[in-house]
């Protein structure tokens, strides 16, 4: 028996990571096992073992877990905190967060790299999706294609947004969302402008609530707080990303 909120994690994990998957960007070439699982909102052993090989989120989760005395890195509270943000992320030591990068990247970081990414921790860096994409990514990638550019509009698509539905319009969601910008030499994010995002993953969404989205999919419907959470979490990742451009 797969515990309740490991089940729920693993379906949630299943929401952020079958977007970019299927463009062949992270983990396994697993996109359409993926979306079945999660339209169907079935969690099992197999989809567990096939989460697991996700070699740049799960690290991330394993660490949250480890950091909170979680047992299961998919349990829903640790899927969420790595996303969206929560207080789980507060609870991650700078020394632990410090070894997992220099495990992973700094092998396949050039040293002045490294070297700013690490300074990032003392400006309050934390295992969350966005402070990956914003800082980890472009210092390291991790893109199963190795012709990938990171450009701005990868970025932008990366990173976990948000926007307001205006309406449902066949197979996509119209959004309110601010883009990622480069002003003056700064990552900001720009005035909210309508765009069109693929709505199965959150095909309940009504109009007037909030979204997650990834890389032109919507993910799930926020609620106030875990909002207020991703916001936050973006904010310091700009701030961050920032002071090493």
């Amino acid at each position: 028996m797969i515990d309740p909120r490991v089940q729920a994690g693993a379906v949630l994990f299943g929401r952020y990571a079958f977007p970019p998957n299927r463009l062949g960007y992270c983990g396994p070439d697993v996109g359409d096992t993926l979306l079945q699982y999660v339209t169907a909102g079935r969690t099992d052993q197999d989809l567990l073992a096939l989460a697991r090989r996700f070699d740049g989120a799960y690290p991330y989760l394993r660490l949250i877990a480890t950091a909170n005395g979680i047992a299961e890195p998919f349990d829903r509270r640790v899927v969420e905190a790595y996303w969206i943000g929560n207080p789980c992320l507060d609870r991650v030591a700078e020394g632990a967060f410090y070894d997992s990068l220099r495990d992973r990247f700094r092998a396949r970081t050039a040293a002045r790299a490294f070297s700013h990414l690490i300074s990032l921790l003392d400006q309050g860096g934390r295992p969350h999706h966005n402070f990956h994409v914003l800082n980890v990514y472009r210092a390291a990638g991790l893109a199963r294609d190795p012709r990938a550019d990171i450009t701005l509009a990868h970025l932008d698509r990366c990173r976990i947004s948000w926007g307001r539905v205006v309406r449902a319009d066949g197979p996509d969601l119209v959004l309110e969302r601010q883009p990622l910008l480069l002003r003056e030499g700064c990552l900001v994010l720009g005035p909210a402008a309508v765009v069109r995002v693929r709505r199965q993953l959150a095909d309940d969404a009504p109009a007037g609530a909030y979204v997650s989205v990834h890389w032109d999919w919507a993910c799930e419907v926020l609620r106030p707080q875990a909002l207020r959470r991703l916001l936050a979490e973006t904010r310091a990742g700009l701030r961050q990303a920032n002071l090493v451009l």
